[in-house]
This record gives C-alpha cells, sequence and structure tokens, in this order.
C-alpha cells in the first residue's frame, strides 16, 4: 500500500511526495544516529561480559550449584562437522558437566546419515555430561509444521520423562533452544544462569544472547557476511530496548516455561511464537532478558556463489515471515482482557513499524527520491524544489553514514582471526564490503520482506526451510 501510495502521488501530488521525501530521510537519518548509539553501548557492554569471570560472581549465589542446563540441539540433514563443533563448544564450556542435558533432536526424514551421526555423538559425547540422549522426531505427526519448533516439542516431550524419572525440579532447569550451529562462548552458561538468579521474575523471563555469525565468516562471500553482520547489530540495538526485545534464534527459557507453555509446533516462526504465546499465558506479565553475551553461528554460504545468493534469500524471507505474529497478537490481545491496554497498543505498534519498515524504508530511501522527477511532470521539473530535491536528499543521507561506518568499526573489533591459508586481501574485503550495504537492504531486506508479507496478505502458506550448513576446511 505504501509504494503504491508513493507512485501514485509522485504524478499526482509531487510537491507533497517531494516534501515527504525530505522529512522521511531527515527522520531515518536522525533514527540512525539513535540507534548506532544504542549499539555502540551495546557493543561495549558485551566486550566486558566477555572479559567478566562469572564464575566469580556466582560465588555469591550458592543456588547455582543445582542449575541445570537443558540444551536442545534441533537437526535437520546437516553434516557430522558442524554437529561436531557444537557439541565440542558445550564440552568445553566452563559449567559443571554433571549439571548439563544435551539433546540432539533429530528428523526421522534424516535418514541413515543422521542415524550414524547420532551414534558418533553418542560415542563421544555421551559421557560427557548428567545426560545426553538422541531422540528421532516422526515425519508427519498430526496438527504440526515440518520445521525446527515441531523438533524442540517432541524433543521436550522426550527429555521431560528423564527428568521426571529423576526428579529434577523444573525451577532448577533452564532450557536452551539452539539452533544446530550455535556455538558458546566459554562462559556462557555461567552468564545466563547469573541473569537467571539476579532478574526481577525469573520464572517470567526469556534470556537472549547476542548472535554473531563467526563460524564460517572467512569462508563466506561478502554480500552474505554484511547480511549476518547486519542482523548482529540489530540484535545489538535491540538489547538496549529490552521493553522491545523478543526472543530470537538461539535463546534460553525457564524449564516450567517450556514445559509449561508448549513448545509451538505449529508455525515456522518458533522462536518469536514461544515469547508470544508465554506473553499472552501470562497476562502480559512476560520479559526478554538481554544478556549482551554472545554465541556464534553459521553465515549463509552455499556450494556455489549463486546457491548462496539463492539460500541468503531463502532465509531471509523465512524470518520475514515472522509478520504472522502480527495477526497472531492482535487476537490474541482482543480476547485477553487482563493485559494492559498500554502494553496492547505499545507491543502492536512496534510489531508493526517493524515489518513495515523492513518491507519499506530502504526502497524509500533510494528509490523514492527519483519517484517526482521522473512522474512529476513538467510543471514539476521546472520548479527549484525539483532541482534541490535530490541534493537535499544526498546531503542528509551522507550524514546517516554513520551508521555504516559504525558498523564496520565494529566489525572489525570482533571478527575472528584469518586463517592462515587465506590471503590477506582477505581482511581489506572485510571493510570494502560494507558499501555492499544499500544492495542489500534491499535485495535480502526489502524484498524478502515483501515477499512474506504478500504471502500472507493472499493467504498462501510458507513452509519451513532449513538453511544448509556446508564446511570448507580451512587451518586457522
Amino acid at each position: 500500500i505504501t509504494l503504491s501510495f508513493a507512485l501514485f502521488f509522485s504524478w499526482l501530488r509531487p510537491v507533497w511526495v517531494a516534501i515527504f521525501i525530505i522529512l522521511f530521510d531527515l527522520y531515518w537519518t536522525l533514527k540512525v544516529f539513535y540507534l548506532s548509539s544504542h549499539q555502540i553501548v551495546s557493543f561495549r557492554r558485551m566486550r566486558k561480559y566477555l572479559k567478566t569471570d562469572w564464575q566469580e560472581k556466582l560465588k555469591d549465589f550458592p543456588k547455582c550449584k543445582d542449575i541445570y542446563q537443558l540444551v536442545i540441539l534441533p537437526m535437520a540433514k546437516e553434516n557430522w562437522e558442524v554437529v561436531e563443533e557444537t557439541l565440542e563448544s558445550l564440552k568445553n564450556c566452563v559449567y559443571p558437566k554433571d549439571k548439563m542435558i544435551i539433546v540432539l533432536a533429530q528428523e526421522e526424514s534424516g535418514g541413515e546419515a543422521a542415524e550414524k551421526i547420532g551414534e558418533l555423538a553418542q560415542e563421544h559425547y555421551g559421557k560427557c555430561f548428567h545426560r545426553f540422549l538422541v531422540t528421532v522426531h516422526p515425519e508427519n505427526l498430526e496438527g504440526e509444521v515440518r520445521g525446527k519448533g515441531s523438533n524442540m516439542a517432541f524433543a521436550g516431550k522426550e527429555i521431560r520423562k528423564t527428568i521426571e524419572k529423576e526428579k529434577i525440579p523444573l525451577k532448577s532447569i533452564i532450557v536452551s533452544a539452539f539452533d544446530i550451529d550455535t556455538k558458546v562462548f566459554p562462559q556462557y552458561f555461567l552468564c545466563l544462569t547469573y541473569h537467571y538468579l539476579t532478574a526481577q521474575n525469573p520464572e517470567r523471563s526469556s534470556f537472549q544472547p547476542i548472535p554473531l555469525y563467526h563460524n564460517n565468516i572467512w569462508q563466506s562471500p561478502a554480500l552474505t557476511r554484511v547480511v549476518a553482520a547486519s542482523n548482529s547489530f540489530w540484535q545489538m540495538m535491540q538489547q538496549e530496548k529490552p521493553e522491545q526485545l523478543v526472543t530470537y534464534s538461539s535463546h534460553s527459557m525457564p524449564a516450567a516455561v517450556f514445559f509449561g507453555v508448549g513448545y509451538p509446533s505449529n508455525v515456522v516462526s518458533d522462536d518469536s511464537r514461544i515469547f508470544w504465546k508465554s506473553f499472552l499465558k501470562f497476562d502480559g506479565d512476560y520479559q526478554v532478558v538481554p544478556l549482551y553475551y554472545p554465541v556464534s553461528m553459521d553465515v549463509v554460504v552455499g556450494k556455489s556463489f549463486g546457491r548462496t545468493i539463492l539460500n541468503q534469500y531463502k532465509q531471509q524471507k523465512r524470518w520475514a515471515w515472522g509478520c504472522i505474529e502480527i495477526p497472531y497478537i492482535i487476537f490474541g490481545f482482543l480476547k485477553n482482557k487482563k493485559i494492559p491496554l498500554g502494553k496492547k497498543i505499545f507491543h502492536s505498534l512496534v510489531l508493526l513499524d517493524g515489518f513495515w519498515s523492513w518491507a519499506c524504508a530502504s526502497l524509500l530511501i533510494f528509490f523514492l527520491g527519483w519517484l517526482p522527477l521522473l512522474l512529476g511532470g513538467e510543471e514539476f521539473n521546472i520548479s527549484l524544489l525539483s532541482y534541490n530535491l535530490p541534493r537535499l536528499t544526498g546531503f542528509i543521507l551522507t550524514f546517516s553514514m554513520i551508521g555504516m561506518i559504525t558498523g564496520a568499526l565494529i566489525n572489525i573489533c570482533f571478527i575472528p582471526p584469518r586463517p592462515k591459508k587465506m590471503s590477506w586481501l582477505k581482511n581489506l574485503s572485510m571493510i570494502l564490503q560494507w558499501f555492499l550495504l544499500p544492495f542489500t537492504l534491499i535485495i535480502f531486506g526489502a524484498f524478502p520482506a515483501l515477499d512474506a508479507q504478500i504471502r500472507l496478505i493472499l493467504g498462501k502458506h510458507l513452509e519451513f526451510w532449513n538453511t544448509p550448513k556446508p564446511r570448507k576446511n580451512y587451518s586457522r
């Protein structure tokens, strides 16, 4: 609708559109400054937390010795290298292994290859933790949507049998719902436990780390690196706005919530849906606690450059399918009379603004400025406003480059060391890649978001698409 109005009024009322363009560009420039300040603060706090001795901080909390970490790792058809790297990071993390329960949640559709990986995992890691369980999620269970959510829900039901058998209190368990490529930094679970024990209402809170896409960053092309880094930066900014924070990708929550609310098995966007289910169930008394502590995941990489581009688009479209949360929470708000009206309005507006901006903002910024010149007719084109419009908007947007520069500098500060066999030119590409940002915002931002939203409007279904995670061997 927004883009249609922009086209129509550029022809009918070009002066109106020109004024709107100037104000819109000015608004986004100010917003870039605002978000960049959040990004810098969040980055500095993340670096501080990485240097913090969380074991020392937990000495004041005797209850920490009773906390179990339940980690569920849903997988589809990933290879052994991906699974091994994740399990190795869990094995090497700083947390009592007798208080860790690991579930490798496989799909029946994975076939013999997945079965062999399960056997390897049991052989190498079966005795490293308090419990190590391999589950196999059957295909085509009634009422389920194929994907991570249904696998997580099934794995949860299986591991709960063990928990009940051992009589471990649910209040002593924190569940981490991780992607299979999620590698934890050494003190992640110590940091998580500290935040759980110090949270104002831990039984009504989820806990969100910052996703960094470092696992294969040196083996990925510039385009997908920029997309991945942009996502990390957005999550950094969101950590500074906990009132808006929603669970994303890899996250943690109390076991009582995981089992009591029920992990969603009938949606594609399970990571955000579990938050909104909890928010509605507890009448708005549910929030996400920012951890300011990272986990590492994969940048999208395909078997060829063309396949990489396609995979990145598909992944972004799947994430953008989160727009389905809009009708879900609005109908949920209408049914639930106990949630304060202010909270309903706030979260509805935040969600609407977020998905609208995702689909429209970059297109309006980079293309709308030319529409009045192209469609406004001779009368507008000979006006002073027509002459100054591209110059003024260009001048305003030049200032917004502060966001790109901030992102580039932060990215350089925390990327892992370059593998020895790679040329030093790769370091240069890590800087030059940011000139691709306008392109990635449109191709991998606006277009997949529009694709997903149009599908939703037309009532079309989107299947869960699992992002392939190939590996290339480089010595570090």
